[in-house]
């Protein structure tokens, strides 16, 4: 199982060391397209969404991965990356790889300053105890398509949701110990792997 992280700014370092807890067997840093190559599954990490899309497409990576996502590549996207997955952007008329059918609110959690942790009860994981959630900056899902299941919402906004082979967290859950969502999105890879 080779998965890639995107390398253009945000938390690669700890996406990397929470990917090799979890159990995937390589784990690369993704910084142009010959980097995609070989993949079973791609990370976009948190970080500034209008930056990294910029930074997507000076380095010629929003394209190949546009269709990685068509293709059923499994991605997870935690908190920018999640925007940078999104269909729709809240008060944009234009999104960036526009694959994950919702509707997202940037910063719909406030402001740096407002950062907090949270409890939540994401539906899919191992065990039944709280997942421990960092919120920075965060935005939210305010609406999903027909084929987009909710995992997880808090104070009545979804924050988790997948997919097929794409799964979104307004969160970022690289910056806790519990890797257990990064292992629910490496389950997602050996599915897709299993299928081809």
């Amino acid at each position: 199982m080779k998965i890639g992280v995107l390398a253009l700014q945000g938390a690669v370092a700890e996406h990397i060391k929470s990917l090799q807890q979890a159990g995937a067997d390589e784990v690369v840093a993704v910084k142009w397209p010959k980097d995609l190559e070989g993949l079973d599954g791609l990370v976009l990490p948190g970080g500034e969404s209008t930056t990294i899309g910029k930074l997507m497409n000076k380095y010629e990576l929003m394209e190949p991965i546009r269709e990685m996502a068509k293709r059923g590549v499994p991605m997870f996207g935690t908190c920018a990356g999640l925007i940078l997955l999104a269909g729709r952007i809240n008060g944009q008329d234009w999104s960036h790889l526009g694959v994950f059918d919702t509707l997202v609110d940037r910063n719909s959690f406030g402001r740096q300053v407002d950062s907090f942790e949270a409890d939540l009860q994401v539906r899919g994981l191992e065990g039944d105890q709280p997942y421990p959630a960092v919120f920075i900056r965060a935005p939210h899902i305010m609406e999903v398509g027909a084929n987009v299941d909710v995992l997880c919402t808090y104070q009545d906004r979804i924050v988790t949701a997948r997919q097929g082979n794409l799964l979104g967290a307004s969160f970022h859950p690289e910056l806790t110990d519990d890797v257990r969502l990064h292992k629910y999105f490496l389950g997602m890879v050996q599915e897709a792997k299993a299928t081809v």
